[in-house]
């Protein structure tokens, strides 16, 4: 996919650490997405910014669910974690508490994220851990061919829905920011060096950082390839005051690109306790 902005226009990389390239995070697994998927783009902006990061792969940790874009773990080097539908954002929560050592990158879908992990996303975003979470927004379920998700149009007519489910959408951004997030991004595809430039921002931001990228569904949603002519750089800066924060996307249309909110919550650390007694002390107790 052909970027949208120019290079100019995308913030700029620092240049990635001695010895780490994007390569240095590409598995030998080679990504099985439709032709012309957005989520190829993710991958390679992932991998940009990692190396743009200079964290070895043995120090980065990528969690997913299921969906089109909880392959990415595969497709790192990174250690990795493939769960189970909608629960990425829990086992990356107790990953990260038990090793804060750990850059830790969730990769999730709308349909992953949003439906039946909707409740993880809210109090991932509320614990505040310090970690990032990408979710790859297509509108639409694409493994499951093409049934509507929470950020479905209510009026898109499908063999699955004729005629439209003609339900609200679900508006991330809105619910990330209500619910505590730390950082409130959003990317494009079809713009590696951008998505790849806000990746980095989120990781480096302390807390829970949230990044929506747009990536289209050319299989299902082939209209999705318009998205490049409606994507725009955010005409205001991003803002550490979450009341502005939410006036302002509250007003958005879905096709604002940049980083729009950047705030000042500690994040949460668990405290390490003395332990009170052995695994062999706990076996004991269940021995038969």
């Amino acid at each position: 996919m052909n970027d949208v902005m120019n290079e100019e226009a995308a913030p700029a990389l620092a240049p990635a650490s001695v010895g780490l390239s994007a390569a240095s995070f590409k598995s030998a697994y080679k990504p099985i997405w439709c032709p012309g998927c957005g989520d190829f783009t993710v991958l390679s902006a992932v991998t940009k910014a990692l190396a743009t990061l200079g964290v070895p792969p043995k120090d980065c940790a990528v969690v997913s669910g299921i969906g089109c874009s909880s392959r990415i773990p595969a497709y790192t080097t990174c250690y990795g974690f493939h769960g189970v539908h909608g629960r990425s954002l829990a086992a990356a929560t107790g990953l990260k508490v038990a090793r804060p050592d750990l850059q830790v990158l969730v990769a999730g879908g709308d349909g992953d994220g949003y439906s039946i992990g909707g409740n993880h996303f809210l109090h991932a975003c509320r614990r505040n851990v310090d970690m990032t979470y990408l979710v790859m927004d297509n509108h639409v379920y694409g493994m499951t061919k093409g049934q509507p998700s929470p950020t479905t149009e209510p009026d898109w007519d499908s063999k699955l829905s004729p005629g439209g489910t003609g339900l609200r959408v679900f508006h991330p951004l809105v619910v990330a920011l209500a619910s505590g997030a730390n950082f409130v991004a959003r990317a494009f595809a079809g713009d590696l060096h951008g998505t790849a430039a806000i990746i980095a921002q989120a990781m480096k931001h302390p807390g829970f950082s949230f990044v929506e990228i747009l990536s289209p569904c050319v299989t299902f949603r082939p209209e999705q390839r318009e998205w490049r002519k409606l994507v725009r750089p955010a005409a205001v800066d991003a803002t550490d005051d979450a009341a502005l924060a939410a006036r302002r996307l509250m007003t958005d249309d879905g096709f604002n690109i940049g980083v729009l909110y950047a705030g000042d919550r500690v994040p949460y650390t668990a405290s390490v306790r003395q332990a009170r007694c052995s695994v062999s002390d706990l076996e004991s107790e269940f021995a038969l």
